[in-house]
């Protein structure tokens, strides 16, 4: 799909949680890409608040939200640690609605997280882990810097097939 769409990205809010958990829980039976399956998220809105309203006042954290008209489309996001010996490193994650595939917003929101990160004074690595199989995603992460790490065999369980996973990163 190659239509053009007014998507806006913004840095994620406590009010958001509802519709982040709803995001997750409906992208869960999307793609099997995802280490989330039907079981869904087990956080209440309540919990996801909290989480969102920490996050927000991090310096190493960050949650960004595309939304097309008014609706949460996509989230991305890096996590990383409060312990000084590891709160250099954020783990990078993304998750965009299949509807909104191939329009270029995962590019969209990939680059902005790059972008928070260079600005921080705290991040200077960024992890991800992807399936092997994945081929899309590893392409626009290899676009973006990152490389292969390694190759975590039988990193995730699909079903009875244990499949492999990429561990990449990128230095700031």
């Amino acid at each position: 799909m190659n239509e053009a769409v007014d998507c806006i990205l913004r840095e994620a809010i406590p009010s958001d949680a509802e519709a982040i958990l709803e995001l997750l829980n409906e992208t869960a039976i999307q793609t099997d890409f995802m280490t989330l399956g039907p079981e869904g998220i087990h956080l209440s809105v309540e919990e996801e608040m909290k989480q969102l309203d920490l996050i927000y006042d991090s310096l190493n954290n960050v949650v960004f939200v595309a939304s097309v008209n008014d609706k949460i489309i996509g989230v991305a996001s890096i996590n990383a640690s409060t312990e000084p010996k590891v709160a250099h490193i954020g783990e990078v994650g993304i998750v965009l609605n299949e509807n909104y595939w191939g329009m270029g917003l995962g590019s969209l929101m990939m680059e902005e997280l790059l972008l928070w990160a260079e600005d921080t004074d705290i991040l200077s690595r960024l992890e991800l882990k992807v399936q092997e199989r994945n081929s899309r995603a590893r392409y626009l992460y290899e676009k973006l810097g990152f490389k292969l790490e390694a190759v975590m065999e039988r990193g995730v369980k699909d079903g009875e097939k244990l499949l492999n996973v990429c561990l990449m990163s990128k230095l700031i």
